[in-house]
């Protein structure tokens, strides 16, 4: 908790460094011992010691220094030695840095270790044997060896005195690194048979105070005469070795010569002083004066080697010379990467620039192997910003957004200057908060559902999904149903909802004829704070069921009077239209598309029927008779499974006027004339009908194992009339087209000017399939959902030419379209099928749904079986016996009757 909260104090504040702080001490002081205020140095407020944490950031390997948290006190914590730290350099420095939090704030310290004199001057050897030669003259110099003093300036070596002697005296030789080498000086010729060895005290003496002073011993050998010292090519030899040298490297091949001969001429190699550390490195044949590696280098430890080597012959000439190993830096340490604090998790709307880490980076290399650089991957999100002293900081740079990513590993990584550089990687992780900050979303824009009618009350219905990008109690939704009105009822009535799972239940059982479709909106709310919520539409479709049986309104088999007798003209030819069947059905889509059949006809080489537009017309010429009188039974049957069919009875009259067939109307019909061979080919048919219909009995046997429904069937006739559709909604069907192939716009009206007025308007700009035969195709066929877009101007092919107006003269204007028919008969008959719709419509008694202005005709025959948008209904009008039928382009003319002069001239029916 201590460090979030010295982390909160990071984000609003920066890393600073101000100038070093300066501090001289003594070496060897004691443990605790003050160095300096750091509060008063500094500038700190005493009283915000506490808040601020003092601490050192220490580069050492060892913390020789530490704060006092209460009182600011920088004092000693270890022992200081500065020989130790930094050998027999003249200044010696140990850099420290002090950090501060709330706010962070480094201040660099350098603290200076001065020299005190706590050595000794030592020698290398405590007895030196020196031989001199008889021969040698007086004032001969004969080199001793030097005194070593690890402290610096007045407390290291200042001179050398020798014990007293009448033959030697002490001289004094200075190198050029200023080093004083002490000299024997022969001041008498020596006489080996009167003394052969002297012993002399050599005295080294530093100049600190108090005085301090070492010793050796100076034996003196007289020999023989060897009058040729060893000579070293140099004086001083420098050479230098990477620190990472394997153990036995070769580091110098001294050589020494001697002029004399034989054992005077023989030079042995030696170490005459050599530091402690130096020791345990390096080795040095005595014979050749080979200098190999016996220990690992580190240049971080040891910089510098500095060692004397002494070279002597046989007769115990000896000659010196000084070695300088020099180690060189390699890039052996990989940076070192500090965390020093981290926040995390963060929340995912944290402001830009929001500290997140702070970092520092050390390398105990130096030079270009100590530089270290630092960098993190490529991410919009955090960006590494440098602040000073290889210190670092991660801040965000960009917005956080937990549903993209919750968790950032960020990879720090710190690279050197070396060659081969060295690299440091560490991953910290950053974790993001989730914030309310995502709406639950539907898998859908909108739902639609379809369910048939009379369903059970407590169905489920539909499953609305929405997701969360939000997590826990951000992302737990709750569903519910906005509140509105269906036919000012609130669809809560019609449907309910879990709000846990999203499932609607059906609260009752639908009725297609009373509601065929409605929509509401399903509202979904999170859980968070404050909560999100969206909404969604859903759309409910009934579906309707084949309940109801095609109704035929004409003709109407509640009429009485001619509507059940059809007039034939003995000049009728073949393809003359004798009738049209008009039917509706109650239900919707394909349970109401009717197709129509002959199911019973004496004669079927007489009559034909359009399966989908039900007109009759005659198959061949008729026979040269007075008068024909025929009773036809028509089925009309609908799409739906199982199928519904209704039956009308029709007697076809052939006679040249009405009143020729109205005495036989009246009587009881009488037997209709068949031709001679019609029994023959009846008794065929049956026989074909009979086989045929086992077959389809035992073809539906085999297929009912297969599947549980099976097709129902009016013997040879078959449901397929019509394709089958995908289920839809009633407002998913334009108000233009009808989902089946056929289509008849049919309105009915009442006119006050000229009764009662009926027409079938015809499809304009349609496409056409060949569905259906050719007798049958040039009716007004159109594909299924097509769209009409205008009711077009009736071309020429609706107009009657002078020969062809209906009435006895023809004396309409030859521009006049359409005239209303004069012929008596027609006329009654049109008026027939007309009041027997009113008729239904005014007593109510139409089960087919009709609203005001529809007489009872139900638009789900067809989208336009309505009173509106009535055009002239003079070019659309139907009359019986006309061969004459309308098409969209130009149109096309049933059998003969393009301009036959015989035919009424009437107009079909579309």
């Amino acid at each position: 908790m201590a460090w979030q909260v010295i982390f909160l104090y990071f984000t609003l504040c920066s890393v600073t460094v101000s100038n070093p702080l300066h501090y001289s001490i003594l070496e060897e002081m004691k443990i605790n011992a003050a160095v300096g205020n750091l509060v008063k140095d500094l500038g700190l407020n005493t009283n915000e010691l506490e808040i601020r944490k003092l601490r050192i950031v220490s580069h050492n390997i060892r913390n020789y220094f530490n704060v006092s948290l209460e009182s600011g006190i920088l004092y000693i914590s270890d022992r200081i030695d500065r020989e130790e730290l930094c050998g027999s350099e003249q200044s010696c420095f140990m850099d420290l840095e002090i950090l501060a939090e709330n706010p962070v704030n480094v201040y660099p310290v350098k603290v200076e270790i001065l020299d005190i004199n706590d050595n000794s001057p030592t020698f290398s050897k405590d007895v030196f044997e020196i031989g001199i030669s008889e021969s040698a003259d007086p004032g001969e110099h004969f080199v001793l060896g030097n005194a070593r003093d690890s402290d610096i300036g007045s407390n290291s070596l200042q001179s050398y005195t020798l014990s007293p002697n009448p033959l030697f005296s002490l001289g004094e030789k200075t190198d050029s690194k200023g080093t004083k080498h002490p000299e024997l000086i022969l001041d008498q010729s020596l006489d080996r048979e009167k003394q052969q060895t002297y012993t002399l005290i050599l005295t080294a003496s530093d100049g600190g105070k108090p005085l301090k002073t070492g010793t050796a011993i100076i034996k003196i050998l007289v020999q023989d005469v060897n009058d040729n010292f060893p000579v070293f090519n140099k004086d001083i030899y420098r050479t230098s070795l990477n620190e990472n040298s394997p153990v036995g490297s070769l580091v110098l091949h001294l050589s020494a010569t001697d002029k004399d001969e034989g054992s005077y001429g023989e030079v042995t190699y030696s170490f005459s002083h050599i530091p402690e550390k130096a020791n345990h490195v390096f080795s040095m044949n005595s014979e050749t004066g080979v200098i190999t590696t016996i220990g690992d280098l580190d240049y971080e430890l040891v910089k510098t080697y500095e060692m004397m080597v002494e070279a002597t012959d046989g007769g115990g000439l000896v000659a010196k010379c000084t070695i300088i190993i020099e180690v060189v830096d390699v890039n052996d340490n990989a940076p070192e990467i500090i965390i020093l604090s981290l926040l995390t998790p963060i929340l995912e709307d944290s402001p830009l620039g929001t500290l997140v880490a702070l970092i520092n980076l050390k390398d105990l290399d130096s030079g270009k192997n100590g530089e270290v650089t630092c960098q993190i991957p490529e991410i919009s999100t955090f960006t590494l910003i440098p602040s000073s002293n290889n210190y670092y900081k991660v801040i965000t740079a960009n917005h956080l957004d937990r549903e993209v990513n919750s968790t950032y590993n960020i990879t720090i990584t710190a690279e050197d200057e070396g060659i081969p550089p060295k690299v440091t990687k560490k991953t910290i992780s950053i974790i993001i908060l989730d914030i309310n900050d995502n709406p639950p979303l539907f898998d859908k824009p909108s739902y639609t559902t379809y369910i048939p009618e009379h369903t059970p009350t407590g169905t489920s219905m539909l499953y609305v999904h929405t997701t969360d990008l939000d997590e826990n109690e951000n992302a737990r939704v709750i569903f519910s149903i906005l509140n509105t009105d269906v036919d000012d009822i609130p669809v809560t009535s019609y449907v309910s909802i879990n709000s846990m799972t999203g499932v609607l239940y059906a609260q009752r059982s639908f009725d297609y004829e009373q509601l065929r479709e409605f929509q509401f909106q399903v509202m979904a709310k999170d859980s968070g704070s404050p909560p999100l919520s969206s909404n969604v539409t859903v759309r409910i479709c009934i579906i309707d069921k084949n309940d109801n049986a095609p109704k035929i309104l004409y003709p109407s088999a509640d009429t009485e009077g001619s509507a059940l007798f059809e007039f034939i003209p003995h000049s009728a030819e073949k393809g003359y239209l004798v009738t049209k069947v008009i039917a509706v059905d109650a239900d919707s889509g394909h349970n109401a598309w009717l197709s129509y059949h002959l199911l019973h006809v004496p004669d079927p080489t007489l009559f034909t029927i359009s399966q989908y537009t039900g007109e009759i017309r005659i198959r061949q010429d008729l026979p040269d008779i007075d008068s024909l009188r025929q009773k036809i039974v028509v089925l009309v049957k609908d799409n739906g499974v199982p199928s519904l069919s209704s039956t009308v009875t029709i007697t076809m009259l052939v006679a040249e006027n009405f009143q020729q067939v109205l005495p036989e109307m009246k009587r009881q019909p009488n037997k209709s004339y068949i031709p001679s061979n019609a029994t023959f080919y009846l008794v065929i048919s049956i026989a074909l009908i009979s086989l045929l219909f086992i077959i389809t009995v035992l073809i539906t046997v085999v297929f009912k194992c297969r599947k549980s429904r099976t097709t129902p069937s009016y013997g040879p006739y078959s449901r397929n009339v019509y394709p089958q559709f995908t289920l839809g909604c009633p407002s998913e069907i334009s108000d233009t087209s009808l989902p089946f192939p056929f289509s008849y716009d049919v309105c009915v009206t009442l006119d006050s000017k000229q009764n009662e007025i009926a027409y079938l308007k015809p499809v304009q700009n349609v496409l056409t399939e060949n569905l259906i035969d050719t007798d049958d195709s040039a009716v007004g066929e159109i594909v299924a959902g097509a769209q009409i877009t205008q009711q077009a101007q009736p071309n020429g092919e609706w107009r009657f030419s002078q020969a062809q107006r209906p009435g006895p003269s023809g004396a309409q204007p030859a521009e006049e379209a359409g005239v209303w028919p004069n012929n008596q008969f027609e006329t009654e008959r049109l008026q027939a099928m007309i009041l027997a719709s009113a008729n239904e419509a005014a007593e109510g008694t139409s089960g087919l749904g009709g609203g005001t202005g529809t007489m009872g005709l139900s638009a789900r025959y067809g989208p336009q079986f309505t009173l509106q948008h009535v055009p002239d209904y003079r070019q659309n009008v139907y009359i019986p016996g006309s061969t004459l039928t309308p098409t969209n382009a130009g149109g096309k003319r049933d059998g003969k009757g393009g301009g036959n002069k015989k035919k009424s001239g009437k107009k079909d029916k579309k």
